[in-house]
């Protein structure tokens, strides 16, 4: 998988995890809790996770929504900030 590949790969996880824990990353944006940079970095982080294919797995069981993210989410801390923000 090229580089490109893999960076949308993993912003796709970063946009269904915030859809599954309920995080509105478009309304964070708008109200500027959230920055063009903190997006681009919790991608990076995604990307530097080890776990895509466990974590595919975990989004596809929860289809209504979960509570939080898994434990191993390099951007646990986000998704509940943004979260308790909503």
């Amino acid at each position: 998988m090229g580089l490109f590949d893999r960076i949308e790969r993993h912003a796709t996880l970063v946009n269904r995890m915030a859809d599954t824990v309920h995080a509105d990353l478009a309304e964070a944006l708008q109200r500027e809790t959230l920055t063009a940079l903190d997006l681009r970095n919790a991608v990076m982080n995604c990307v530097g996770c080890e776990a895509p294919d466990a974590c595919e797995h975990w989004l596809e069981e929860h289809p209504a929504g979960a509570s939080d993210t898994p434990d191993y989410c390099r951007n646990r801390e986000l998704m509940q900030r943004l979260r308790a923000e909503s």
